[in-house]
């Protein structure tokens, strides 16, 4: 006993032997002892095998854990054999978890307990009958597999239980290293799944995880001196120091980056596991074997024969309840095509394949600087999904995609937040509060700023002095870089600089007193500023945790911003929405011809030079192609061409309506469309302009091929948004006419039904000036009675409350 304790003592004092080799020759060492201790007892004979199970089976000890092992037997006498081997174990001070069954005895406890059957996966063969225990294994590991459409589920659930009551890894400021989801029972998990020969892990970097899960747990047992799990605050430094990492926030972003890789490897493998057993009771029999892998193996023919695809976006459809490439996809030749696939996934509700995530990372090219505007619509469409954005950022950053976009982001990465108040690391934070900026969107008029901000609010948290001046000068650049304009660009910077100013000046200064309410309307300078402030700070504190907000808190911060808009509403012009521009040239032309003709006139043009396009063709526009059509006015206008361009499968990204009266003859309605290809094929012109005449002379019925459509091949649920907003804004918004606001999601034929409503509603829209931004969509519609006079306010609120009902 005294010889183990003296090796054991030497081992851990070789400054040549540390990480997995110190483990494995601990294990070895053990091996040593144990099989003397059986030879001794009289056991080394057959019908008894010595066994290691759990994770001493594994043949990886730290200096602290149980010593799992199973006296197995024949079902010849072992009660004095085992006390014999028993007793110098406990002598020793090592901790024991031993249990003395016959093979079958092993087998029926496995059957009914499943962490029994899980230590047993792992058996591994000591001293003795070596038959006894291989054939222990082959059984054990033959159930595991007949009954692993039974057992993966309940290992799942125990799983997530184990997530509940611990937490998770890769957030927590004092962390249980095996229980907590990313630790290591969830490697455990994953060996038992793989071995269940139903799918396999993505192996890439879990290995590197499990040894630094490892070696942390090793530094803390020596540390302690005990068998502990939990990565206490007051042990981190010295376990740093005893690690050679700088210090204890490094050592936690070591191990928060650890148990991400673990949690997404897990994620996958459950996904890929859910959808066989799925396959298994559609089938009715045994599922196909399917394997992850390091390259994310495909099913076999036949499967893949079934599979349903269904398009999400230009090169990326559905399959399995995943995300993946088109098979006409080529991400070498489409730098943008990762941010599509991820927004098209997070609005559907879906997450990106992990094969996919692969290729993407593997073969996509850097994004231009400045980024496409398209770039920057589907990052901010990723956004706007909400909570469905989660586990798609998630796959995006276990690929290295997110740092590869943002530079900058590598900084927070895993950065802890030494703050009680703080939930979660920098930068799950900065994308918690953009999950939480998602649910305000309606609140403001540039929804795509309040969720870019939020994004980028805290990126200063990686560089020394204070965060949010270091964070104004990063998101300057970062805002060039993603290509936004310069107006926009401040107001990005402004909102990262100020994004403590409200919660701040509300709870530490007298909100009553006017000087404050003069601080805040100084610090933001204009309405539209304050309210992207106002719900940047109720998203950034709801995403810190719940002692950051709470009603108290909110009023205080409501009642300021109430003061300040007071004290701004009387400087410079409303920010939306605006006059209406005038005309050019090119469409005053438009409008002459269609005055003359009582014809529709159309013209196409590239987005990018507004050079005219070929008559009879629509040239591929990532976001779109500019259409300008001049229609004499007529009733239903809006929702016929609206519901046209949807039934050709174009998404209209802007839309400004104006009316005309270029020779006196009539009002001749102007509407310059900015149009992008649902899925990335435009229309032929010459088709596009049939259908309008045919809508136009009522020959085609837009609504009514749209419902036949969307009742053929009806559309996936997708993710739940914030409830529309439809507001009649004050009077001061146009002398002239009534101006009705809509904030809502956008959806394919959102317009058709915006326009056909007000058609129906008996109202004129004399002007209309639509934006999508990102997933949603800002539109404001100057509204008259037949005569050309405003709305009176009953009349308005009717319409407006009928506007509601119909997108709904």
């Amino acid at each position: 006993m005294l010889d183990h304790q003296s090796a054991r003592a030497e081992l851990f004092a070789r400054p040549d032997l540390a990480g997995r080799e110190r483990r494995r020759a601990l294990a070895e060492l053990t091996d040593r002892w144990l099989t003397g201790l059986l030879v001794a007892a009289g056991g080394d004979r057959p019908g008894v095998a010595l066994v290691a199970v759990g994770g001493y089976g594994r043949g990886e000890l730290s200096p602290r854990s149980d010593l799992d092992v199973l006296l197995l037997h024949d079902g010849a006498p072992v009660g004095e054999l085992a006390d014999r081997l028993w007793y110098p174990v406990w002598d020793s001070g090592v901790s024991l978890d031993h249990a003395v069954r016959k093979p079958g005895e092993a087998r029926a406890v496995a059957a009914t307990d499943l962490k029994a059957q899980l230590g047993l996966l792992d058996a591994r063969h000591l001293a003795g009958d070596a038959e006894l225990t291989a054939g222990l294994r082959s059984a054990v590991l033959s159930d595991w597999r007949a009954r692993a459409a039974e057992r993966l589920p309940e290992l799942r659930e125990l799983g997530r239980e184990r997530a509940e009551r611990h937490g998770e890894l890769a957030f927590l400021l004092e962390p249980d290293l095996k229980e907590a989801r990313g630790g290591l029972r969830d490697l455990v998990a994953l060996d038992a799944v793989a071995a269940s020969w139903l799918a396999d892990a993505p192996r890439e970097g879990l290995d590197a995880a499990r040894c630094r899960l490892g070696d942390v747990r090793d530094a803390l047992h020596l540390a302690t001196g005990r068998a502990t799990e939990r990565l206490a605050l007051q042990e981190q430094d010295q376990v740093a120091a005893a690690l050679g990492v700088l210090d204890a926030d490094t050592l936690l972003r070591q191990v928060y980056q650890a148990a991400r890789t673990v949690s997404y490897a897990s994620d996958v493998t459950w996904r890929a596991v859910d959808r066989l057993l799925a396959a298994q009771r559609s089938r009715g029999r045994r599922p196909f074997r399917f394997g992850l892998g390091g390259a994310g193996r495909a099913a076999p023919p036949a499967a893949r024969g079934q599979a349903v695809r269904r398009p999400l976006a230009e090169g990326v459809v559905e399959q399995d309840g995943e995300a993946i490439l088109a098979q006409g996809a080529r991400p070498a030749a489409d730098p943008v095509l990762p941010l599509r696939a991820a927004a098209a996934a997070a609005q559907a509700g879906l997450v990106v394949a992990h094969a996919t995530v692969r290729r993407l990372a593997a073969e996509t090219g850097p994004l231009p600087v400045p980024w496409p505007t398209e770039a920057r619509e589907q990052l901010i469409t990723l956004l706007g999904a909400g909570e469905a954005c989660l586990p798609v950022w998630e796959a995006l950053e276990a690929e290295g995609l997110v740092t590869r976009l943002l530079p900058d982001w590598e900084r927070v990465r895993c950065r802890p937040q030494r703050n009680a108040v703080h939930t979660w690391t920098v930068d799950r934070h900065l994308v918690q509060t953009a999950v939480r900026a998602a649910a305000l969107t309606r609140r403001v008029a540039r929804p795509d700023l309040l969720l870019v901000a939020a994004l980028l609010h805290d990126l200063g948290k990686g560089w020394p002095g204070d965060h949010s001046q270091a964070g104004e000068v990063i998101v300057r650049d970062v805002a060039a870089r993603m290509g936004f304009d310069q107006d926009d660009t401040e107001t990005l910077a402004l909102l990262v600089r100020h994004h403590l100013t409200l919660v701040d000046t509300a709870t530490r200064r007298d909100p009553d007193d006017p000087a404050t309410v003069e601080v805040i309307a100084k610090a933001v300078g204009t309405a539209q500023h304050l309210e992207l402030l106002h719900a940047l700070t109720e998203a950034d504190a709801l995403a810190t945790g719940p002692a950051a907000w709470s009603a108290w808190r909110a009023a205080l911060v409501a009642g300021l911003v109430e003061r300040a808009a007071v004290v701004l509403a009387g400087e410079g012009p409303a920010p939306r929405p605006v006059a209406a521009s005038a005309a050019s040239a090119a469409d005053e032309r438009l409008a002459v011809e269609a005055a003359r003709t009582m014809e529709p006139a159309l013209a196409m043009r590239a987005e990018a030079g507004h050079e005219a396009l070929a008559p009879d063709t629509l040239a591929h526009e990532p976001m779109g192609v500019e259409l300008a059509l001049a229609i004499p006015d007529r009733p239903g206008l809006l929702g016929t061409v609206a519901g046209v361009l949807a039934l050709n499968r174009l998404t209209v990204r802007s839309l400004t309506l104006r009316e005309l009266d270029p020779i006196g003859a009539g009002p001749v309605l102007l509407l310059s469309w900015r149009v992008a290809a649902e899925f990335g094929e435009l229309p032929e012109a010459a088709r596009l302009r049939a259908d309008l005449r045919r809508a136009l002379d009522g020959s085609l019925d837009p609504g009514r091929r749209l419902a036949e459509r969307d009742a053929a091949v009806p559309r996936r649920p997708g993710i739940s948004t914030p409830p529309p907003v439809v507001t009649v804004l004050p009077g001061g918004a146009s002398a002239s006419a009534t101006v009705l606001e809509v904030r809502a999601h956008d959806v394919p034929g959102l317009l058709h039904r915006i326009g056909r409503a007000l058609d129906e509603a008996g109202v004129r829209v004399r002007t209309a000036h639509v934006s999508t931004l990102g997933a949603d969509v800002v539109d404001a519609f100057y509204l008259t009675d037949a005569g050309g006079a405003p709305l009176a306010r009953e009349e308005a609120l009717a319409v407006a409350e009928r506007l509601r009902r119909a997108l709904r």
